[in-house]
């Protein structure tokens, strides 16, 4: 038999019309079943690649043949080896790269080469009361992993935005089927009004380039059986001056006014978003007048050594490598900024605090008055009783029945006692004079007024015993 002869049964168009026989007559080809986890497997170049094949029936086999069958496009399918039961039998050609251990019907491919990419093809017959037969295709493809990429920068030295463009190249020496990603900040970018790609993704082009194209760029390289992604490059954009403000450590800022107290130093601050960084310079107006005062961010003003009591500033933003320059204008007040807080905090002054101090005076006042009342009688009878005779001091305190007269001290009421002769006493301003002792006035003490009537009645005869 010849090899044409030998080979045509295996070929697809004849392993499909055999099935199709075998559904027509003895419905065979439903009980074997021939499967692979995938239709594409990638290889790698220099490694081995293994093909994987499951199959199985559920009739009576007295022989299992299987056969493996290599095609590329375009042309007539190799046979490269095959078995009966546990034989054997490989194509002397490839009998040292292709390996199989039946009943196990898998492909062991050792080494991968280019020239063995293409479809590999599977057929398992059975030989039982009948011949059933399966297949199944694999599409085997050869690569070459990726090497890590480089990402080169024209121009290199940097770019000014909306007067330059900047084109980024991705550089790769090994691998095959390349697909190039470009990566800002990790995210992809994608074509817009200023990023365009060349055919092959490779290249990046971004014209003009503006603040916004600011970041960290990278590339990332894939193949079907490998990824690379290269070191991150920050591209040098100059921009600037953007957003330029001046900003104080004291005083009081409304808008372009700053306002400072008498006598106190003032330090301000000039910034804006730039790169490279601004190259600062403050101006002064003075009299229809400017000049240049200091170069540098930062200007300290005394308030003490202006003249004025208002004074115009500027300060000026300039960026040597994008030729632009920016400038803000404000305006230094000085004023009694501390003695105008506290005559605002004097007369925000809460209606409770008023309200509390005038309660603290008014308590205040009471308790002094209630002491005042409280001891003042006692000082005016301990006065009077200490000017007195000692004798009279006996004959009060024999009268009223009490060794210390302090005891006495109250509130008595005075009852005018009849006169012996039946002849009522006239209440008058002085008491007669008695037994030497001087009238008295209405205002002596209680003591006194005790002491000297007694004494009146017992100096006169007792006209009830006649």
């Amino acid at each position: 038999m010849g090899q044409d002869a030998f080979m045509e049964p295996f070929g697809r168009t004849r392993g499909i019309l055999q099935c199709k026989i075998y559904l027509l007559l003895l419905g065979a080809c439903l009980g074997l079943k021939v499967t692979v986890p995938s239709h594409t497997i990638h290889g790698i170049r220099g490694q081995a690649l293994y093909l994987p094949v499951h199959y199985g029936f559920h009739t009576p086999a007295s022989d299992i043949q299987i056969i493996w069958l290599f095609e590329r496009l375009h042309t007539m399918p190799k046979y490269l080896l095959g078995s009966v039961n546990k034989s054997v039998v490989p194509d002397l050609e490839f009998q040292h790269k292709f390996t199989m251990m039946p009943p196990n019907a898998s492909l062991l491919i050792n080494p991968l080469q280019f020239t063995d990419e293409g479809n590999y093809i599977v057929k398992v017959n059975i030989q039982g009361n009948g011949t059933l037969s399966a297949s199944q295709k694999i599409q085997v493809t050869v690569d070459d992993p990726v090497t890590k990429p480089v990402v080169q920068t024209q121009p290199s030295s940097g770019v000014v935005e909306y007067v330059g463009n900047m084109t980024l190249t991705c550089l790769v020496e090994g691998g095959t089927r390349l697909g190039y990603q470009w990566l800002k900040n990790r995210r992809p970018v994608h074509t817009s009004s200023t990023n365009s790609f060349s055919p092959q993704n490779n290249t990046l082009r971004i014209a003009p380039v503006t603040k916004e194209d600011i970041g960290n760029y990278s590339c990332l390289v894939k193949n079907p059986v490998s990824e690379m992604e290269s070191d991150i490059i920050t591209p040098t954009i100059y921009y600037g001056p953007y957003g330029l403000r001046v900003n104080s450590d004291k005083g009081l800022k409304v808008g372009e006014v700053f306002t400072v107290d008498i006598g106190e130093a003032i330090l301000f601050d000039c910034s804006a978003d730039s790169y490279p960084p601004n190259t600062y310079s403050w101006i002064q107006r003075t009299d229809n007048t400017t000049y240049v005062i200091k170069h540098g961010p930062r200007l300290e003003v005394a308030s003490e050594k202006i003249a004025q009591k208002t004074a115009d500033y500027v300060c000026c933003a300039y960026n040597n490598i994008t030729g632009r320059r920016d400038e803000t204008h404000f305006t230094v007040i000085i004023t009694s900024v501390g003695i105008e807080k506290l005559a605002q905090k004097g007369k925000s002054l809460s209606p409770l605090a008023s309200i509390t101090g005038i309660s603290l005076f008014l308590i205040l006042s009471m308790c002094l008055l209630l002491l005042w009342k409280k001891y003042q009688p006692y000082k005016v009878i301990k006065q009077k009783l200490e000017g007195r005779p000692e004798t009279e001091y006996r004959k009060a305190q024999t009268f009223s029945g009490h060794e210390d007269a302090l005891d006495d001290f109250g509130i008595y009421e005075f009852v005018a006692f009849p006169d012996a002769s039946g002849v009522p006493r006239v209440p008058a301003r002085s008491v007669p004079a008695s037994d030497g002792v001087p009238g008295q006035d209405l205002h002596s003490t209680i003591y006194e007024v005790i002491q000297h009537i007694p004494a009146q009645q017992l100096d006169r005869p007792e006209t009830g015993h006649l």
